[in-house]
């Protein structure tokens, strides 16, 4: 990895996700994002990658993170009937 690349992990239920801010050039960066779930050969991996640009590392990891987390709210909220 790219040691200017930056990246967080965090485990939420049963989905592991992996924030990534990449420098995209004059203290610019694009971001993307992990949501794993399973094990073995049941594993299923959605990656997201946004096109927006970010002035810094940090605010594309937690622009990534959020839509993340906002992903699985979705799948784990209830269904109406």
């Amino acid at each position: 990895m790219n040691i200017a690349q930056q990246q967080t992990r965090l485990l939420v239920g049963k989905y592991q996700v992996s924030s990534l801010a990449k420098p995209q050039g004059e203290g610019r960066f694009e971001a993307s994002v992990s949501i794993r779930s399973g094990k073995g050969s049941a594993t299923h991996d959605r990656v997201l990658r946004f096109s927006h640009i970010f002035d810094s590392a940090g605010a594309a990891l937690h622009y990534a993170t959020e839509h993340a987390l906002g992903w699985i709210q979705e799948r784990s909220a209830p269904a109406h009937a």
